[in-house]
């Protein structure tokens, strides 16, 4: 059931509005029902004002209107997170839709990226160096959010992880002060909002290092049927095991959707499927991914070398917004799916009740397990998959379905898994979830939740709490 639109007072939102340089919108305004809207269709929430900044004071504005009016506030930079925490019932909704610049330094390899930038916005700038810097596998997702999460994506196994390769961080904290955070500023801030998610405050810019990449790779995707999915899993294991940092390698069981680069022969039929990116010399990479098309014959190889921007787009019309998606997700050990696991796994993908969902085994490790479990708030660094349902379906109708499907999914291959989540694949879960998520790093983010924010104003989010 959708909620009512709140309102403010009225004397408050004028206030606001004068003080914005950017837009301040209302129930009533054009532009209200998109602010509102994003990626996972199952957000229904009604903000009472979304502010929409052009530039930092705006921010300063928003989060001080929200602290003196008590109400919550929600940021949403790309709108792609699952849970849907870019938007708030009855807060404050940040919307950096007119903040999306990226600039590149090419000579000291370092980009400047405001909050609302996609990984589109920043592939397109700095590709145009030949640079680039671990980001996500969606062009759409916004660069923001999947960050502070962590930040994971094709070239995370040569480089680590996004957090891992930033520089600096400005932000704007419960107070209202804009504070930079970095090595040398502000470092327990530095730290915490290196995989804890949006809960000590507003980013307004992020600083990433960059490194040579490209402008072309070795990449695309390998087509299986069905009925060798399970050996093609349990190749991938042992394939994936030994792989050289520049391949990320992932797996999947889906049905095949009626994409431009699915043949049509192939479309809405379930399959398994092998997608990997070789961020190096392409006749190494070439040698180094052969196995994968020589232990079963693919029906679709769709492996070559393409732009590094082209590749990065390619699965955003197999993950289109407007969706409803519940998802369950956890790490799995270095050693990957046992063949227990490997066995429930298919199971389980010949009842899936949506032709949307995508059960998929990431590819971790590399420079990601380089670096010590505590250096960022991301702790999880041992882990060398991540085990996903990612549940999507069109009717609301089929809500209790479709999330049961995935409970019972879950509860079923747990046994198989290893401990802990990423942040940023929880859905709206509890609080035993978002403490598996942080893991060891758990009770030092209270405490810089407690410096920062010692109010929980930035609750709208995966939350850590403050100590009462």
């Amino acid at each position: 059931m959708n909620s009512a639109p709140h309102t403010v007072d009225e004397a408050a939102l004028s206030d606001l509005t004068a003080r914005v340089q950017g837009t301040v919108l209302g129930p009533d305004d054009t532009g209200y029902g998109d602010a509102r809207t994003v990626w996972n269709a199952m957000s229904d929430r009604y903000p009472a004002v979304v502010v929409q900044p052009t530039a930092i004071a705006d921010v300063v504005a928003a989060v001080e209107f929200a602290t003196q009016n008590e109400l919550p506030i929600a940021v949403k930079a790309g709108g792609h997170n699952v849970a849907g925490n870019g938007v708030c019932d009855g807060g404050v909704v940040v919307d950096f839709v007119s903040m999306r610049a990226v600039e590149v330094d090419p000579r000291s390899k370092t980009a400047r990226v405001e909050p609302g930038a996609t990984v589109r916005d920043f592939d397109r700038v700095t590709q145009a160096h030949g640079l680039a810097a671990p980001s996500g596998i969606v062009s759409t997702t916004g660069i923001g959010g999947l960050t502070l999460g962590g930040g994971w994506g094709w070239l995370s196994r040569s480089y680590g992880l996004a957090i891992d390769n930033l520089r600096s961080l400005d932000v704007v904290t419960a107070d209202g002060e804009v504070r930079r955070a970095s090595d040398d500023e502000h470092e327990d801030l530095f730290w915490g909002l290196r995989g804890g998610g949006g809960n000590f405050g507003i980013v307004t810019g992020f600083e990433f290092g960059l490194h040579e990449v490209g402008p072309q790779v070795l990449a695309g995707v390998l087509v299986y049927p069905l009925e060798v999915a399970s050996e093609v899993l349990r190749f991938h294991r042992e394939f994936t095991t030994t792989a050289p940092d520049e391949l990320c390698c992932y797996a999947s069981v889906r049905t095949a959707p009626p994409v431009p680069f699915i043949p049509e022969a192939v479309q809405e039929e379930l399959i398994a499927t092998v997608y990997l990116c070789y961020a190096g010399d392409i006749v190494e990479g070439e040698r180094v991914i052969l196995p994968l098309r020589t232990f079963v014959e693919p029906i679709v190889d769709l492996v070559e070398t393409r732009e590094y921007t082209a590749f990065q787009r390619l699965f955003d019309d197999v993950y289109p917004a407007g969706y409803r998606n519940y998802w369950k997700s956890q790490f799995v050990a270095e050693a990957g799916l046992s063949d227990g696991a490997i066995e429930t796994l298919v199971e389980y993908a010949n009842s899936v009740p949506s032709p949307y969902t995508s059960i998929v085994i990431e590819h971790l490790g590399g420079e990601i397990s380089r670096v010590d479990s505590g250096a960022t708030a991301y702790s999880h660094r041992d882990a060398g998959y991540s085990f996903n349902i990612f549940s999507r379906w069109e009717d609301p109708e089929d809500d209790d379905a479709q999330i049961a499907w995935t409970r019972e999914f879950f509860a079923a291959m747990v046994p198989h898994l290893a401990d802990g989540v990423y942040v940023n694949f929880l859905s709206r879960e509890g609080t035993d979830r978002v403490q598996a998520a942080f893991d060891s790093n758990y009770d030092r983010l209270v405490d810089v939740k407690q410096r920062y924010d010692p109010g929980n104003l930035f609750r709208v989010n995966q939350n850590i709490a403050p100590e009462s």
